[in-house]
């Protein structure tokens, strides 16, 4: 399997630009090519080499190339319906599992620390942001992967504001006011609700909690910081651990007709207790094809009160993906990513940007 070779030359080669890290030829931002084939990068997003993402506060989309691994990983096992049937094979699911142990495990091990430098490089990391930005003190490639910003580098907008609901992590960001409006817009699976994705039965009265609910998928490429923050002023309550799937949460496959991923991948699922308001949020931190491990630190202890923008935990290496459950009336989302998400397409945020506020309550009001 083309997967499981990928996996095994990440562990011979340093060089990013020859392995699993790889990100796309470059040759789709060259001038002649875009004048020889006009529309090339809508052709690769339908040939599944990328996707389209918008900065906040732009108006123009941008092409957004796709390491190579998630390039062949999408081709063999997630494009068309043929490919799809073969997901939900326990071999096929077995070997994802494996391959995605095996690649934590390659980059734990010292040796993956000389990747770094080329990771950097191809990625642009910014490293003068870093707590620590010597890469020579790192000590293997997932302990640069989880690496930790300086505490100044995510300010939280509107800070004082306690109405304010945040970014929780360098992202892609889609939002919805509704289950409903994720799959009509987003999320093609068909088996894609809360009791699944929470994976609490429909008579749980923690689903009561969840009627009408409002979510937030926040996406994470590999080159981005992988800490995540609370979105709300929150007490930390449970956590539970789901096992699952090891599938690739690149769009293309949560856009595929008739494909669960969110509510298949192994998940782990933390309740915040939201402050202002009393309510219950969901916070799941989904794994995907290669992340090693969900870790919370943060987020850990039970009881433990934080602010919005505080460390949650941390994703291992690979892209994942988190999906907030907002109660009803708990947040009315930001206009722009309203509309970006309805078109649809998804906007980059940072940690700590705002992506939406409190409303007032329809009888009465959350604030005096």
């Amino acid at each position: 399997m083309a997967l499981s070779a990928l996996v095994k030359h990440s562990a011979d080669s340093p060089n990013v630009t020859h392995h699993i890290l790889a990100p796309m030829s470059a040759v789709g931002q060259l001038s002649w090519v875009h004048k020889l084939i006009p529309g090339i990068e809508r052709i690769a997003v339908e040939y599944h080499c990328g996707n389209y993402v918008v900065v906040r506060g732009s108006s123009e989309p941008f092409f957004e190339s796709m390491p190579l691994y998630a390039r062949i990983g999408m081709h063999l096992l997630f494009y068309g319906k043929e490919q799809i049937k073969l997901l939900g094979n326990k071999h096929v699911d077995e070997l994802l599992r494996e391959e995605s142990v095996k690649q934590g495990a390659i980059y734990d091990d010292p040796k993956s620390a000389a990747a770094i430098p080329h990771f950097v490089q191809a990625y642009s990391i910014q490293i003068d942001e870093l707590l620590e930005s010597d890469i020579t003190k790192y000590r293997n490639f997932n302990e640069f992967f989880f690496r930790k910003l300086k505490p100044d580098a995510r300010p939280v907008e509107n800070a004082s504001d306690e109405k304010g609901v945040c970014s929780s992590a360098d992202c892609r960001l889609t939002v919805y006011t509704s289950v409903d409006m994720a799959k009509a817009f987003w999320v093609k699976g068909q088996n894609f609700n809360i009791p699944n994705l929470l994976n609490i039965s429909t008579d749980s009265p923690i689903l009561k909690s969840f009627k009408d609910a409002s979510l937030a998928i926040f996406r994470l490429a590999p080159a981005d910081y992988h800490r995540f923050h609370s979105p709300v002023d929150c007490e930390v309550g449970d956590v539970e651990n789901v096992e699952g799937n090891f599938y690739t949460v690149n769009p293309q496959a949560v856009n595929e007709p008739g494909f669960d991923v969110l509510t298949a991948n192994t998940r782990s699922i933390l309740y915040l207790k939201h402050r202002p308001t009393g309510q219950l949020v969901a916070f799941v931190a989904i794994g995907a094809l290669l992340v090693g491990s969900i870790q919370w630190t943060g987020g850990k202890q039970k009881g433990t009160i934080l602010k919005r923008g505080d460390e949650l935990g941390y994703f291992a290496y690979g892209g994942s993906t988190i999906v907030v459950v907002f109660p009803k009336d708990v947040v009315e989302f930001d206009e722009d990513l309203v509309s970006n998400s309805q078109k649809p397409i998804e906007t980059l945020v940072k940690v700590g940007y705002s992506i939406g506020k409190v409303p007032e309550k329809k009888s009465g009001r959350w604030f005096s």
